[in-house]
């Protein structure tokens, strides 16, 4: 993998998330490591997150503190999406990596979820479990440390990477609320923030990754999000040597190429799957049945 051993005794070296991922795909491959991971995900907690995970700490519910973490995000994992999808019952908590067609991420996704699950029981319960979890790849030939990890109904192969969970658990009172220490902290946090952004056109691959299951990925949507207007994102693109319509292409060739790897879906399925991609939901409903979680 190109690392060096001495470094990897600093717990803050800042280790090339491609390296690591194409680490946890060769391990995987060992006998008995195929959920290796899951396993080293379910290890960490919101504590792992250093300040970002005190600031959540600090918020006054579990869908404040997941909020943070967007915002922050790029602090901890640049390449990760995490979409939040709230409705009346249920809310969707979605995980995607920003990642090239020739890139395995299986390990990747199931080490994110384990890793937001812990993080949810941390912040609500140690009890607290989910209503189900979804995975876009393929169910391993060993289910037990997923259900393990997750106690709950995981469903594979499915449309996106996520956490399904009550709406109601996010949105309860978190105890021991420090709001002084929070904004002490979230200052430095704003300032890293600041110092840390990249280029315009990695932030809307991210966004149009995360979008794409949703249905409504189009440089008006991806513009709203960046709170900036369609014609600023598309001149920004441009003197970046980018557009909109380039990105979408690429991203959209490298989910399909992630599903013909990853899942068991067959390529007559993948195509439709990119079809309704394009279609937006109508309603919570709609958007449930788009997302291929049950109602």
């Amino acid at each position: 993998m190109g690392l060096n051993r001495e470094l990897l005794q600093d717990p803050g070296y800042p280790v090339p998330v491609d390296r690591v991922r194409a680490l946890l795909e060769v391990t995987s491959r060992v006998p008995g490591a195929e959920s290796f991971g899951l396993r080293l995900g379910a290890r960490r907690r919101l504590a792992n997150l250093g300040t970002v995970g005190l600031v959540m700490r600090e918020e006054p519910t579990g869908l404040a503190a997941l909020q943070t973490l967007c915002r922050y995000l790029q602090l901890v994992v640049p390449s990760l999406y995490i979409g939040i999808d709230e409705m009346e019952k249920v809310t969707i908590i979605r995980e995607d990596l920003v990642f090239a067609h020739t890139t395995q991420v299986r390990q990747s996704i199931d080490m994110a979820l384990a890793v937001m699950n812990g993080i949810l029981s941390d912040l609500l319960d140690p009890s607290w479990k989910a209503q189900s979890v979804h995975f876009s790849h393929r169910a391993p030939a060993d289910l037990q440390f997923h259900r393990r990890t997750f106690k709950c109904p995981l469903h594979f192969n499915a449309e996106i990477n996520g956490i399904v969970c009550a709406s109601a658990d996010l949105r309860r009172q978190l105890p021991n609320r420090d709001v002084q220490l929070g904004r002490f902290v979230q200052a430095g946090l704003d300032k890293a923030l600041a110092q840390a952004r990249g280029s315009k056109a990695a932030t809307v691959r991210q966004l149009i990754i995360a979008l794409l299951p949703l249905g409504r990925c189009d440089a008006t949507q991806v513009a709203s999000h960046l709170r900036i207007s369609s014609r600023t994102l598309h001149r920004t693109l441009t003197q970046e040597g980018h557009s909109f319509s380039s990105l979408l292409l690429e991203s959209r060739r490298d989910l399909a190429m992630q599903q013909l790897r990853d899942s068991d879906r067959s390529i007559t399925q993948i195509a439709q799957l990119l079809t309704r991609l394009r279609l937006r939901p109508t309603s919570d409903m709609g958007a449930l049945a788009a997302l291929g979680v049950p109602v």
